[in-house]
């Protein structure tokens, strides 16, 4: 068993992850400074660059968008990206990771059309952010807002999936002045977006250091810091049940296993309209787990949404995996940590493991471990069906109506859970 550092949900390499290699050539790549050359100061970045900066990160982000659409451009051998050049442009090294990852997607885009999904069309925004310009180095935040219409192959799908992230843009300065790009790196914690085509990353997880205080009927008047855990495990006894939960094929179709909504008492539509009307604008009556170190908001957005479809708290200590509750001052382990929160639903039998990931339902849960090390990674909740495919909605990357296809074709590596509630 791992350490008692919570894992909500860990922290991704973006698309460029797995190319920071290429991007690092690409910096050494930039023109050489030849003795002749006229050498400028350090520059500035004026609103028309700035507004350059947000274009640019707008064309590589259209450009994936309409790799996965397929035919929507008249030419895809001139992605957006190329009318670019002069005082902004790509370096050689992002060039070609662009030129990688929109490879990648054409090949997505096919392997989803063997399944029976397809998208008619897409849209992408970028809006920049704060700039901030250190010597011959500019950083900006962006953030992309996709969204791609389904394509009625089945006839019942989703009309939209779609998702928010952000990304930390650098862009480096040569002799002359003139801007390439040069660097994207994610600025949430995890890159989860349709249009990602690296594998996640590993990274640790954060320590639970700073639980929030409880209230007096939830938990202790102040959870203990993880220093302290062991003298508190002396007095208080903590459950030690930690289930394995099986894994669930990922064939399609999946075995016959309809999902009786009657039988728990639960409201199950609730589940999926606080899932779908929260994806993005996060609710204020409780806390946000996005951010740095701060973990992934994934299950704990999950956890929400049961609540309001009928989960009841189990009030408790907070490492009590037995236990689950949460609210704006106290959340228990099991509330936000993606295994943890697997602990408490096996051990109270709130949930059933499915045999297969197409088997899940409106309100069923889908966790994901990445690198297949034991350790699962994220949280999911089913918020639409259609003809056998169940469609997830999550936060870190904040996504909505994703296909089980679509992240299936992301991630074919990965160990998959499927949880009936």
């Amino acid at each position: 068993m791992k350490s008692r550092r919570i894992s909500r949900t860990r922290r991704r390499a973006t698309i460029f992850g797995a190319a920071t290699a290429s991007v690092i050539a690409g910096v050494a790549m930039l023109p050489n400074w030849s003795a002749g050359a006229a050498v400028t100061d350090d520059p500035t970045v004026d609103a028309k660059t700035k507004a350059t900066f947000q274009r640019l990160a707008d064309a590589v982000f259209t450009d994936r968008t309409e790799a996965l659409v397929g035919g929507g451009r008249k030419d895809r051998n001139k992605p957006r990206t190329d009318g670019f050049s002069g005082d902004v442009r790509l370096s050689s090294g992002t060039a070609r990771s662009q030129d990688a990852a929109l490879s990648k997607l054409d090949r997505r885009r096919g392997e989803l059309a063997k399944l029976g999904e397809k998208y008619s069309k897409g849209s992408t925004t970028v809006t920049l952010g704060a700039t901030n310009v250190k010597g011959r180095k500019a950083k900006a935040v962006v953030t992309e807002t996709t969204t791609l219409t389904y394509q009625k192959v089945r006839g019942s799908e989703p009309g939209t999936t779609g998702f928010q992230a952000r990304h930390e843009l650098t862009f480096t300065a040569d002799r002359r002045g003139d801007w390439q790009l040069t660097g994207i790196t994610p600025a949430d914690e995890d890159n989860l977006a349709v249009n990602q085509t690296a594998t996640p990353e590993s990274v640790p997880a954060p320590t639970p250091s700073a639980v929030p205080s409880a209230s007096a009927s939830a938990a202790p008047s102040a959870a203990p810091s993880a220093s302290a855990s062991a003298s508190a495990s002396a007095s208080v006894k903590v459950s030690t049940t930690t289930p394995a939960a099986p894994k669930a094929a990922t064939s399609f179709p999946g075995p016959a296993n309809p999902k009786d909504f009657t039988a728990s008492g639960l409201d199950y539509k609730a589940m999926a309209d606080y899932a779908k009307r929260y994806w993005s604008d996060y609710n204020p009556a409780y806390p946000n787990f996005n951010g740095a170190g701060a973990g992934g908001d994934c299950t704990n957005f999950v956890s929400q949404a049961l609540k309001e479809g009928g989960w009841k708290h189990v009030p408790g200590y907070v490492y009590d995996y037995t236990r689950w509750f949460g609210n704006a001052e106290i959340q228990s382990h099991s509330f936000i940590g993606v295994n943890e929160w697997s602990w408490f639903a096996q051990n109270s039998k709130r949930t059933t493991s499915l045999a297969n990931v197409y088997q899940m339902d409106v309100g069923d849960v889908l966790q994901v471990d990445f690198d297949r090390d034991g350790s699962k990674d994220h949280t999911m909740i089913v918020t639409s069906r259609s003809k056998g495919v169940p469609y997830l909605t999550y936060h870190s990357t904040n996504t909505y109506s994703r296909s089980v296809s679509s992240i299936i074709a992301s991630y074919p590596n990965a160990s998959y859970y499927a949880y009936r509630t």
